[in-house]
């Protein structure tokens, strides 16, 4: 049996006790960083720390850095706090380290008097204003690649890396499999859908995160070795040079909303497998399609194209994990949420 390795990085938004959700507006990196600092203090093996150091446990604040013209850290604007795995032999330990660390989490923002709140998009508003402008060394450090112009944008938007490494998979063939998981991202993403609200109210779609970012972020990136030949030069990126060791020949699925549910990041972990395995479909894309994109956000499973496409990929999945049980297994639990053509947002719209 292929030996496939994963981990997950999922970002978890906060609301205050009155219902009020926590941004940039009102809530300070001091208060989020405490709750990280009252969290277990551990070594992180194959995770990234950061230029700037705040990224030293499997817990942090995520938010935009801001610098002086020196190239001093000044501030952090937060937007929320992402939580990470280690890097994990199967599906099941992954997903079962992501809900311990998630509880914790849980444990201590209420502690904080903040209440976990999984979305996929910012509820009351729809955009980060950069103020002050960037200066000319923010300038100049933000155009290092597509990811970083557009690094704004991530802080209205909060969803998961969905991240696997299949033994052997590496140089042209690794490249292949992350295009062709960017050309049907359009039909994998619709599972994960968690947000119907933007600028204050419904607006009449299901992923204002994917009609937002898709076409100016990546949906799949591949880690290759540092100077590889097969690296592309595509926006947004489709193949980024390893940082680590340990991310060489790692696949990101970079789409999918945010969900409140972890064990739906291990059906779409599976399904991610399945669609690396298939030696049967031929789409392929650099580059997302921002329109196809677009589209599924609106309706989601309700669109009967969308539906089907859908369901073609759980076909295919399910052929290539034929000898895995486990794999087929979350298969089958994520088939029912197709059948019922179910995701994250329609509960979120109907209650109360």
């Amino acid at each position: 049996m292929t030996r496939v390795r994963y981990g997950i990085e999922h970002e978890v938004a906060f609301r205050y006790p009155d219902g009020t959700f926590a941004d940039f507006t009102n809530t300070s990196f001091a208060l989020l960083q405490g709750i990280v600092d009252t969290l277990p203090d551990t070594a992180v093996p194959g995770l990234r720390i950061g230029d700037q150091g705040i990224k030293r446990t499997r817990w942090y604040v995520e938010g935009f850095e801001r610098f002086d013209e020196s190239g001093a850290l000044v501030r952090c604007d937060p937007k929320g706090i992402e939580v990470r795995t280690l890097i994990h032999d199967s599906v099941e330990a992954a997903v079962a380290a992501l809900e311990a660390d998630v509880a914790d989490l849980d444990r201590a923002a209420r502690a904080h008097g903040l209440e976990p709140w999984v979305t996929g998009f910012n509820p009351d508003r729809s955009s980060y204003p950069v103020v002050p402008p960037l200066n000319a060394w923010e300038r100049a450090h933000r155009v290092g690649s597509p990811e970083e112009r557009t690094a704004h944008l991530h802080m209205v938007t909060h969803g998961p890396d969905l991240n696997l490494s299949i033994a052997g998979l590496e140089g042209a063939a690794l490249v292949d499999a992350g295009a062709k998981l960017t050309h049907y991202s359009p039909w994998i993403v619709p599972f994960s859908f968690s947000s119907p609200f933007r600028d204050g109210a419904a607006w009449g779609g299901l992923s204002a995160r994917t009609a937002l970012r898709t076409g100016l972020r990546p949906a799949a990136m591949v880690f290759l070795e540092p100077g590889s030949p097969h690296a592309r030069a595509t926006d947004p990126s489709l193949t980024q040079a390893a940082r680590l060791p340990a991310e060489i020949g790692r696949i990101e699925f970079k789409a999918c909303d945010a969900c409140p549910d972890p064990a739906l990041y291990g059906e779409l972990l599976s399904l991610l497998t399945g669609l690396v395995l298939d030696d049967t479909l031929p789409g392929r894309a650099l580059v997302p399609d921002a329109a196809a994109h677009q589209h599924v956000a609106v309706a989601g499973f309700a669109d009967p194209d969308t539906h089907t496409g859908s369901g073609a990929l759980l076909a295919a999945a399910e052929r290539a994990l034929a000898d895995r049980p486990a794999d087929l297994a979350r298969l089958a639990a994520l088939r029912g949420r197709w059948e019922r053509r179910e995701c994250p947002a329609l509960a979120m719209r109907a209650a109360p």
